[in-house]
Formats: structure tokens, C-alpha cells, sequence
């Protein structure tokens, strides 16, 4: 607990979740299953592992980037020394070198090199397993009907597009042209929906999402969103949007058109429509503010969001 930098009563939040065991039968054991402390204390032990050599990692989870020219059992030996010192040791059953070539899943996604040299990022086999055996769950339930199926589907399948927005999701695997057409055939059996009211359905259980291969911004070195550095943040998460919001959150020095201040992570960007009319697309009459401004702006003129 002395490397944890925090508030007291942080530290005996995270003291309490600690004692509190894996589960009722093994109090002494471990942190809660699927608590948000473990996440917390493994970005607490592993602090400064990254200068050991250039990696990427999440929580405990890491991806040490090799060139021709690197030791791989040296770099390795001075991660297990690293963990070492805090009572922890690299996992052998999960540690592997492999060839960019190869390719290797990480997070839910495959990264490869392709032998043209380019780079490509798909989602890995055992999640898209997952994902659409999820889909086969709610699309052959019999309990439901065509229309809650694809009430419940929408937010799966936006949720799971929008993990692999940088993805390469083109193809009739994962651009879920198969899947969609699967759900099809059962919506369509049903005696009340004709041809034309099952595919719009299926558009409302396959919603659309924007995505560009490649393209997410990396946090630069060691930033954090409370180091106090507004004007880094405000532009990286700017570099988030697209179309007529981008243009906006340039023009406008990634400020907000309202109260002028910095965009930060914790709340999202809205365009405000200047006159009122959300059919003008004029960008001089748009201006990117944030949603708690958009909403005052609203409620100032109309008495109500």
C-alpha cells in the first residue's frame, strides 16, 4: 500500500476490497471476482514496467514489441526481476514469442503482419465465438418474438462494432453479413411480419456503425487525464470524432463554442445547432459544445431539454 499515492480513504477502499476475498467461502483469498480493484493494483504494481522496453499494456496484460536486433531472454529476465521485487512472476503458461507475421491475439483482438508488410487488425476467434454465440442465444429463443429479439440484439451488436471500430471488419464474417442474414430467415418465418418488416427489423437489431481501419489515437507516454494537461487531452479525444464534429472542435482550438472551456473525457461532445434548425448543416451554423452546456443552452431558451 506505500506505492499507492491516493487519499486515505481511497486506501482503505482498497484495503477493504483486498480483505473481502474472492468470494464468501475464501475471505482471506485473493480480490473480489470481476472488482475494479484488481485493474487498480495490478496498474499500481506494474508502474514503470514499460521503460523496461517498448510495450503495450492493460492492467496485467502486456505486449512487449521486439525488433531483429533485441535480446528477448535478457528483456525477459529484466521483467521477471522487475515483478520479482513486488512478489509477483511472469506467467509461463501465457507467455510466448512469436513473429508479427504470425500474428498473436491480444484484448480481444488478432494483430498481424501480413507478408506485404501491412498491418491488420481483426477480432480474434474467441471473440467473435462469443459474440455470435450470444447472437445464436437471442436469435433462436423462442420466448421472443421478432421484434424484442431485435430490441436486444441492437445493443449487443452496436456494443461489439463499436469495440472493433478499428478493426478491419469488412468481409461477410465481420461485417456479420452471414449473421444478419441467419436472423433474417428466423424473423421472416413469423406469420405476421412479411419480407419488407423483417429486414427493417433487421436493420434495427444490426445498427451501423462508423469505423476506420487503423486509426485509434494512442495516449502519448505516461499522460493521464488527471495529470492537469487540458490542452493534450482536449485534442486527443478530439481526433475521436469525425465529419462535421472534427471540423467544429478545430475551428473552435478544441474548445467549447458555450462556455469556452477544454473538452476532457468525461463528458461527451454534441453539436448545437445555432438556429435552431437541426436540417442546417452550415458550418456556420454548428458549433461543438458539451452536453451538459448543450442542455442549458436548451433549457435557457425553451424552459426544457
Amino acid at each position: 500500500m506505500e506505492r499507492v499515492i491516493a487519499p486515505q480513504t481511497i486506501k482503505t477502499g482498497i484495503w477493504r476490497c483486498l480483505k473481502a476475498g474472492v468470494n464468501p467461502e475464501f475471505p482471506e483469498q485473493g480480490t473480489p471476482q470481476g472488482g475494479v480493484v484488481s485493474p487498480l493494483l495490478a496498474n499500481v504494481a506494474l508502474d514503470g514496467i514499460e521503460d523496461i522496453h517498448y510495450s503495450i499494456r492493460y492492467a496485467d496484460d502486456m505486449v512487449v514489441i521486439l525488433k531483429p536486433k533485441d535480446d528477448a531472454d535478457k528483456i525477459l529476465k529484466d521483467i521477471q526481476e522487475f515483478l520479482a521485487a513486488r512478489g509477483l512472476k511472469v506467467s509461463e503458461k501465457k507467455t510466448k514469442l512469436v513473429r508479427a507475421t504470425e500474428g498473436f491475439d491480444f484484448l480481444g483482438w488478432h494483430f498481424k503482419v501480413q507478408t506485404n508488410g501491412k498491418f491488420r487488425c481483426v477480432p480474434s476467434e474467441d471473440n467473435y465465438r462469443t459474440f455470435r454465440q450470444k447472437v445464436k442465444d437471442i436469435v433462436n429463443c423462442s420466448n421472443y418474438g421478432a421484434k424484442v429479439k431485435a430490441k436486444k440484439l441492437a445493443p449487443l451488436v452496436r456494443g461489439w462494432r463499436n469495440y472493433h471500430r478499428y478493426c478491419k471488419m469488412d468481409g461477410s464474417r465481420f461485417s456479420l453479413w452471414r449473421t444478419a442474414h441467419r436472423a433474417f430467415k428466423v424473423f421472416n418465418k413469423e406469420k405476421k411480419l412479411n419480407r419488407y418488416k423483417a429486414s427493417e427489423l433487421i436493420k434495427k437489431a444490426f445498427p451501423a456503425v462508423s469505423r476506420s481501419e487503423n486509426s485509434h489515437v494512442n495516449v502519448k507516454g505516461n499522460k493521464s487525464p488527471y495529470d492537469g494537461d487540458t490542452l493534450y487531452w482536449s485534442k486527443r479525444n478530439s481526433k475521436l470524432y469525425d465529419g462535421a464534429t472534427s471540423k467544429c472542435l478545430k475551428r473552435q482550438h478544441h474548445s467549447c463554442g458555450h462556455c469556452g472551456l477544454k473538452f476532457m473525457d468525461d463528458e461527451r461532445v454534441q453539436l448545437h445547432h445555432i438556429d435552431g434548425n437541426h436540417d442546417n448543416w452550415e458550418p456556420k451554423n454548428l458549433i461543438a459544445v458539451h452536453h451538459s452546456c448543450h442542455q442549458h443552452i436548451h433549457t435557457g431558451k425553451t424552459g426544457k431539454v
